[in-house]
């Protein structure tokens, strides 16, 4: 199979290999919200497997900015327990010693009035590894925050030829959005912005496009003449209890639907891009969001699990939901008919992360399509972990009968030959350091996803109770009628 990433054309317009982005230089890396949790969580261990995998530059500094006074040393005793909760560190890590010289922390807070000690350890770095040092901006910092401090990088020079990292959700409405745009682009180019979205990141998610594009046998029949629906399924089993506070001013439509599941949404139903670079990539997904047909309340089940209004820092009368399960459709020649159906949830019966494109039933020929097995072939990608592809098909059942029966096949993504993934946020951080940007969402398209979900945003209504452990609300099983979830429900 040809990776996605290395086919397109050249700059001459010739069809053929892309080459890799140029291997970074030295590079100074800042973290703003160095102790917070996506930090430990995510940020921290994906710099340290760039380490184990050999892929950060050869001359690099991470300088961890907050609030409090801080001491390398104390820093890096901060870092090394992260890991060990976090990423898997065990004492017999060698690289350890590698990356923790090059952490270094910067107290006082950064404001545009007060920088803190950030200017002063950036120049530090600098004269260490090289005063053209590439800068990157990484912000780990609730989404409230992101127009104080790119307006604090514009005010202490932090800004020019520097690329700036903002987590999802990039505004919590189209208005919000559209003033979070207006100042990120006062102080900075769009080349220098990356908005992360890590489902995108996943190898499962980029492997769509090759799939579909580099195997006649699929993209042949990527359109609503042979496919019936599609699923972009993510229930979880866990709890929210340790992120409530966080979770309540947010919910499953925010922190999951119009961000992760429009955007595989996009991935699903782009038009072909006119290569695999960047730009022609971003193009064909924002045009595809483009194309979403806005979300209607009579297609949207918001649900909420028995028990959330007990947990600690919940109001008792609390209207967010925990569940959302929406009928998406996109008025695009490709798909129009074609319901694209999404779904997250917390406390469910199970966790996964799939695509299930459900294929249409033949309706000719000598087999009674009533004799058929239910969604008897289904594409699936499993986009969870290092990634699988599946594919269920009729057939005959071995025997003396002529009775036809469904069987899977599935293709680990990391059990082929000379593959490596790289968890999602690994993957994506790397692609900042070489300036990669195909994989990172566009404001173009930002702003039609807050058009798409405007009418859900704004509905507050009470969502509908379902148990813990269960497929949430029975409504939103009935929603993916008359084909039906993939998964039980």
């Amino acid at each position: 199979m040809v990776v996605a990433r290395g086919v397109g054309r050249d700059d001459h317009g010739h069809d053929g290999p892309v080459s890799a982005p140029d291997s970074p230089g030295p590079t100074v890396f800042v973290l703003f919200g160095a102790t917070g949790d996506l930090a430990k969580r995510l940020v921290l261990p994906s710099f340290f497997r760039l380490v184990q995998e050999k892929l950060l530059p050869d001359e690099w500094r991470l300088i961890g900015s907050g609030r409090r006074e801080k001491t390398d040393d104390e820093f890096r005793d901060d870092v090394r327990a992260a890991l060990e909760q976090f990423g898997g560190l065990t004492p017999e890590d060698g690289p350890w010693d590698e990356f923790s010289a090059g952490l270094r922390f910067a107290g006082g807070g950064f404001t545009a009035d007060d920088p803190g000690q950030l200017l002063d350890r950036i120049a530090e770095a600098r004269g260490e590894i090289g005063q053209d040092a590439q800068l990157v901006h990484y912000l780990g910092l609730p989404p409230t925050t992101f127009g104080d401090y790119t307006r604090a990088l514009g005010a202490h020079g932090l800004a020019e030829g520097a690329r700036v990292v903002y987590e999802k959700p990039f505004g919590t409405s189209l208005e919000s959005f559209r003033e979070l745009d207006r100042v990120v682009h006062e102080v900075l180019d769009e080349s220098q912005v990356f908005r992360i979205d890590h489902f995108l990141g996943k190898e499962a998610t980029q492997e769509l496009r090759a799939l579909r594009f580099a195997n006649g046998l699929f993209g042949s029949s990527w359109d609503r003449h042979h496919v019936s629906a599609v699923e972009i399924d993510v229930p979880e089993t866990l709890d929210v209890a340790d992120r409530a506070e966080f979770y309540d001013a947010t919910g499953a439509v925010l922190d999951m639907l119009v961000t992760h599941l429009f955007q595989v949404a996009a991935e699903v139903a782009m038009e072909p891009p006119a290569s695999f670079r960047a730009d022609d990539v971003a193009a064909a997904r924002d045009e595809a969001v483009r194309r979403f047909r806005p979300l209607q309340r009579d297609e949207v089940v918001r649900g909420q699990f028995e028990g959330y209004r007990d947990l600690e820092h919940i109001a008792d009368d609390s209207t967010t939901e925990t569940f959302v399960a929406a009928r998406l459709w996109i008025d695009s020649d490709r798909w129009r008919g074609v319901p694209f159906l999404l779904r997250t949830g917390k406390r469910m019966a199970e966790s996964h992360q799939k695509v299930n494109l459900i294929f249409r039933d033949p309706d000719d020929g000598p087999v009674d399509p009533d004799d058929l097995p239910t969604r008897g072939n289904v594409l699936c990608f499993d986009l969870a972990g290092d990634g699988a592809l599946a594919l269920s098909m009729n057939v005959k059942t071995p025997g003396a009968s002529i009775d036809l029966g469904t069987t899977w096949t599935q293709i680990p993504l990391d059990g082929l030959s000379g593959g490596d993934p790289l968890p999602p946020y690994v993957r994506l951080i790397h692609d900042v350091l070489t300036g990669d940007r195909a994989l990172f969402t566009r404001p173009d398209g930002l702003e039609d996803v807050w058009i798409a979900a405007a009418e859900v945003l704004d509905d507050h209504r009470r969502p509908e109770s379902y148990a813990p452990g269960s497929w949430g609300p029975e409504s939103a099983v009935r929603l993916a009628d008359p084909v039906g979830w993939v998964l039980p429900g």
